[in-house]
């Protein structure tokens, strides 16, 4: 396997639940991907009219974070802030030096293996496949799925028939160009994130007819993605992109989930990564890191599934375990 070339690795940080995630993120990427050619940027929101209370993290988690290599910036939040939470992934690509290789990752992935050894083709953009039918939600009497999607490339003046897997059945939502935005990838993070954010805000602002009947929060960025990576030359990843979302990266996005559905030696890269003391003081504060791991109510959660036949739809999954008193976000 070709090692891919070095690049940075993007994360969006701040008080409470993400600064916990951060450090897992951290410690783990640490840990498996010492000889990474690259460097974590963790990008902090700042106080400012977007939020109502300051979104910086704790002391004590800043240095923790810096020991763990990564590199915290400031990020002045001028359009999505503290109501659009997952808009600050876009404004976030600011952060990061134009012309530089970049992956973004959710601070709540876990590495499990060497992403030096994932062979990026950054040319390419992509982003991570591990969804569901979310978007959109074609109302009865139309417009459907084909309709929907093909205004949006229009919009943007985007060939719209290439970005088809004509694998799929027509009006079948598969059929149609959906990213996960958990991970993504590209060459340049300036034009990737100046397009990704004129786009969602002019999405945001004007969006075509349509979508009359579509909510765009919380979906804003997931529907946008795809665009920008078609119109960067991007599309679906490839069979040698299969250790994201698989045995390089897990998006686990809660514990509760991550102790549903993942393998052993996922769980057992969690608790390997969470083991040493001076991590261990600052999780324990994290309500769901104490319960799940340091507790073991996760071995619980885990019970409750049979990983070779797990319900289809995440929506059940959530809905088991909160039957069960054991969700916890």
């Amino acid at each position: 396997m070709t090692a891919s070339p070095a690049f940075n690795i993007l994360a969006v940080v701040q008080a409470g639940r993400l600064e916990y995630e951060a450090l897992v993120l951290a410690a783990s990427l640490a840990g498996r991907s010492p000889a990474l050619a690259g460097r974590l940027w963790l990008a902090e929101p700042q106080p400012g009219p977007l939020w109502s209370a300051d979104p910086r993290i704790a002391p004590a988690t800043r240095r923790m974070l810096t020991e763990l290599g990564a590199r915290i910036v400031p990020l002045e939040c001028r359009h999505f802030g503290e109501s659009y939470p997952h808009g600050n992934k876009i404004e976030a690509l600011s952060v990061l030096p134009p012309g530089e290789p970049f992956l973004f990752l959710d601070t709540d992935t876990l590495i499990l293996g060497d992403l030096a050894q994932v062979p990026f083709d950054f040319a390419r953009p992509s982003a991570s496949m591990r969804r569901e039918g979310t978007w959109p939600e074609p109302p009865l009497y139309g417009p459907g799925y084909g309709a929907i999607w093909k205004s949006l490339y229009d919009r943007f003046g985007l060939d719209y028939a290439s970005s088809l897997d004509l694998s799929q059945p027509d009006e079948y939502w598969a059929r149609y160009l959906y990213f996960n935005a958990g991970w993504f990838f590209g060459a340049d993070p300036a034009v990737f994130g100046t397009r990704f954010r004129d786009w969602a805000l002019a999405l945001r602002r004007d969006p075509p007819d349509e979508l009359a009947c579509q909510s765009l929060d919380p979906w804003l960025d997931q529907v946008v993605l795809p665009l920008v990576i078609h119109s960067l030359g991007g599309g679906r990843p490839g069979p040698e992109l299969s250790g994201l979302d698989g045995a390089v990266t897990c998006h686990y996005r809660t514990l509760p989930l991550l102790y549903a559905r993942e393998s052993d030696a996922t769980v057992a890269a969690l608790e390997t990564t969470m083991a040493p003391n001076p991590l261990k003081k600052l999780l324990k504060d994290w309500e769901p890191m104490k319960r799940m791991v340091y507790q073991g109510r996760g071995a619980k959660v885990r019970a409750l599934f049979d990983r070779a036949d797990l319900p289809r739809r995440e929506q059940i999954i959530r809905a088991r375990i909160k039957t069960a008193g054991l969700w916890m976000r």
